[in-house]
């Protein structure tokens, strides 16, 4: 009695235990997975938010520029400023400047005459004495091509002062290296970046000068906090900034709303190499989890050029990574909370329910050592009307059963062995039927050549007769393919010109075309190489996908071929399009389109292989199909060959003969 007992709380702990280890099994691979998958997609949806950051903050750049080149345009046009620059009234002019600058709180204005010397200089000492001629960028643009121009520039110290004395301090940045850089040394610049505009002023249809005005973007904030409040909404998160902007001049921060560690603006710090090198020197946007300071962001970095098209700065955008980490932390804590209460659970439940399952076994575990003992009426206790209970009953008509089986396997095996005669009669019969269809093609293909031996038939009858044996050797080909479902035939490679294969393939289904009132046209690339294909094979697809189109266009539709040279010299291919206007294709479809016998034309109209055949040979040449279609739109099917010459003697797959 103790070994049964001791059997029974056995089987019972592995029932708990079981259901323990899978509760435990299933919750660590939900915590795994699950927060994994969750915090990607939290990842992937920053990184696409980052990304429309990045293009918000770029149009709020370039609206600053906009903004000074609207302005200073509509005081170029304003006639009483145009008629005081070509009289140089100086008072009127420097009245239309101050005020263009209290409105605008512009860091530099100015104006040239005709040939680019200064004459008003808002900010500067005082109206010029002596007009020197400009150096500032936008002017010598807009005298060069005598039109507006906007957008970034570089100043110098020189320029600086020249434009307004104040700069030059504004402009002055510590440059502090970071340890990835070579030189580990802190520098001084002032260099400075600037955005703004030049606009040509014109007096009686000719240039009288140039206006030019803008901002200096070192120490600026007004850009980077416009982003952080348009884009981020100035959000905060654990004391920090959730999202930040910058402006880079070169590769040191001169605007920015970064903060360091005491709290101030992380004017001067160095953006990293790798940053550097994807951005500025290659000018590629770059996304992805960077270390800005002390916090990881998920950031995006896109260059700034100048007037002149060349790479200056960098614009930045980050969001903090910490937040997305953290809703990573409690979405994984959630999933072991409730791992643990399933466990917690399963041991309770299990606990209960084995107690009840286990006492119909013990009945059978004493029944089975009474059947030891020799007595085959045993006892197997109430029976239950649970699984259990089945148990009990097959175990009391153990023997019968037994039997039962053999018979059923017994059945089961004549049934196999039935279907498989029948499949091996079907394949016999599939070969059978294309030999018996070759039998005839062969006598009139024959007697057709026989036919054209003769000297004195017409040359219109000659023609004629030559085409009926180019299609009685297609269709010979096409009753082949039938075969080649279930085995490899061997492909007859031959130099082809695409071209020149898809303009005949075209020709013979002109008249189709033109009796059904659709335009079938041919576009071919003149730089198409020389193919190694199978002739036939090649030709039967294309005949196969324009007759498919044919079906599928209405009356004054359209079908377009195009050949198109892909790839480079060591993987050229070739890709052949072919569309049409019509009726298109159901998505429900789209997955079985390529299945054998699939088809939706009429019964009697299709067998559902053409599809199915042309995949083949286009898979045993190397190539791919694949097809774009819309409903009532139509249909685009793309067939990629490589240029590489194919296997000719492929060896034949005998472990798929009896499909055949």
């Amino acid at each position: 009695m103790l070994f049964h007992l001791i059997k029974i709380h056995s089987i019972r702990f592995k029932l708990i235990a079981s259901l323990i280890a899978v509760s435990l099994l299933i919750g660590l691979i939900s915590i795994l997975v699950g927060g994994n998958l969750l915090y990607q997609s939290v990842l992937d949806e920053a990184n696409n938010r980052i990304r429309q950051d990045l293009n918000v903050a770029r149009v709020i750049y370039d609206e600053r520029a906009d903004t000074v080149r609207l302005a200073l345009a509509i005081t170029a046009s304003a006639t009483e400023f145009r008629k005081a620059v070509a009289s140089d009234s100086r008072m009127i002019v420097s009245e239309a400047l101050r005020d263009l600058s209290d409105r605008l709180k512009l860091d530099f204005l100015g104006l040239t005459d005709a040939r680019g010397r200064v004459t008003n200089r808002y900010g500067a000492a005082g109206p010029e004495k002596t007009p020197l001629l400009s150096a500032n960028p936008l002017v010598l643009r807009v005298l060069e091509e005598h039109k507006t121009v906007a957008g970034t520039m570089v100043l110098d110290g020189d320029k600086l002062l020249a434009e307004n004395p104040s700069l030059a301090n504004q402009a002055y940045i510590n440059v502090h290296a970071v340890p990835e850089t070579t030189d580990a040394a802190t520098r001084q610049d002032t260099v400075a970046l600037t955005i703004g505009a030049a606009v040509p002023v014109f007096a009686d249809g000719h240039p009288a000068g140039v206006i030019y005005g803008g901002y200096l973007l070192n120490r600026d904030t007004a850009i980077v906090d416009k982003i952080g409040e348009t884009v981020f909404k100035n959000e905060v998160y654990k004391g920090h900034n959730v999202g930040t902007a910058t402006i880079f001049y070169d590769n040191f921060r001169i605007a920015t709303s970064v903060k360091d560690p005491s709290g101030n603006r992380a004017l001067g710090t160095v953006a990293s190499p790798e940053v550097t090198r994807r951005v500025l020197d290659q000018g590629e946007k770059w996304t992805d989890r960077a270390r800005v300071l002390d916090d990881w962001y998920i950031t995006a970095y896109e260059p700034i050029k100048d007037i002149m098209g060349k790479r200056v700065g960098m614009l930045y955008v980050g969001v903090l990574e910490a937040k997305y980490a953290d809703v990573r932390e409690k979405a994984i804590a959630v999933f072991t909370g409730i791992t643990l209460a399933g466990v917690i659970v399963a041991i309770i439940l299990g606990w209960l329910f084995t107690g009840r399952i286990m006492r119909p076994v013990s009945h059978l575990i004493r029944a089975s050592a009474e059947i030891s003992g020799g007595n085959f009426s045993p006892d197997v206790g109430p029976i239950s009307k649970d699984d259990i209970g089945h148990l009990q009953k097959e175990f009391l008509i153990m023997t019968e059963a037994l039997k039962e089986r053999e018979k059923s396997q017994m059945a089961e095996s004549e049934i196999r062995l039935i279907q498989s005669e029948k499949q091996a009669s079907v394949g016999k019969l599939a070969a059978g039927v294309a030999h018996e269809i070759n039998n005839p093609l062969t006598a009139v293909l024959t007697f057709t050549h026989m036919i054209l031996r003769r000297k004195d038939l017409p040359d219109e009858v000659r023609s004629d007769l030559e085409t009926v044996a180019s299609q009685t050797e297609r269709i010979r080909g096409i009753v082949k393919s039938l075969l080649d479902f279930s085995r490899q035939t061997v492909l007859t490679p031959e130099p082809l010109d695409i071209n020149r294969l898809i303009e005949d393939s075209v020709r013979l289904l002109e008249n189709q075309a033109l009796i059904k009132g659709i335009h079938l046209s041919f576009t071919g690339d003149d730089d198409l190489p020389v193919f190694t294909l199978d002739h036939n094979q090649c030709q039967s697809v294309l005949i196969n996908m324009i007759i498919n189109a044919l079906d599928a266009t209405s009356s004054g539709g359209k079908i377009e071929i195009q050949t198109q040279k892909t790839g480079t010299a060591d993987d050229s291919g070739v890709e052949i399009r072919i569309s049409d206007t019509g009726s298109g294709i159901s998505p429900d479809h789209m997955d079985k389109l390529f299945d054998p016998f699939f088809t939706t034309k009429e019964v009697g109209k299709g067998t559902g292989l053409g599809l199915a055949v042309s995949a083949g040979i286009i898979q045993r040449h190397g190539g791919t199909i694949n097809v774009h279609s819309k409903l009532e739109s139509g249909t685009t099917f793309t067939l990629w060959l490589p240029h590489q010459p194919i296997n000719a003697h492929p060896e034949t797959d005998t472990g798929q003969e009896d499909q055949s």
